[in-house]
C-alpha cells in the first residue's frame, strides 16, 4: 500500500556531506512515522533517525546524533536525511521505512541506497 524509494547515495570523502531522499507514494496517509536505517556489511541493521510526519518530532541514533538531520517535505511526500561530517564508519546501505503507530514495527521499506565514505 506504500512504496518508498530512496535516492542520493554515492561516494563521498570523509568529512563531506550527502543528502538522502525518500519518496513515498501510495496510501501514505497511514504512515505517521518515517525512519532511516542503515546496514553495513557483516553488521546488523542500525537505527539512524526518525521523524513524525505531522508533528515533526525527531529522534536519532547515538552514532549519528549531531551530524545527521532528518526532515520532511509534506507537500512532496518526501523525507530527507542530511548527513554531514561523514566518516568511513557511516558506509552502509541506507533504508527508508514507514509505520503508522509508535508501538508498531516499521511496516514498509525501501530498497536502499548505498553510501560509501572514503578515507
Amino acid at each position: 500500500q506504500v512504496q518508498l524509494v530512496e535516492s542520493g547515495g554515492g561516494l563521498v570523502q570523509a568529512g563531506g556531506s550527502l543528502r538522502l531522499s525518500c519518496a513515498a507514494s501510495g496510501r501514505t496517509f497511514s504512515t505517521y512515522y518515517m525512519g532511516w536505517f542503515r546496514q553495513a556489511p557483516g553488521k546488523e541493521r542500525e537505527f539512524v533517525a526518525m521523524i513524525n510526519w505531522i508533528g515533526g518530532t525527531t529522534s536519532y541514533g547515538d552514532s549519528v546524533r549531531g551530524r545527521f538531520t532528518i526532515s520532511r517535505d509534506n507537500a512532496k511526500n518526501t523525507v530527507y536525511l542530511q548527513m554531514n561530517s561523514l566518516k568511513p564508519e557511516d558506509t552502509a546501505v541506507y533504508y527508508c521505512a514507514a509505520k503508522g503507530t509508535p508501538s508498531s514495527r516499521y511496516e514498509y521499506w525501501g530498497q536502499g541506497t548505498q553510501v560509501t565514505v572514503s578515507s
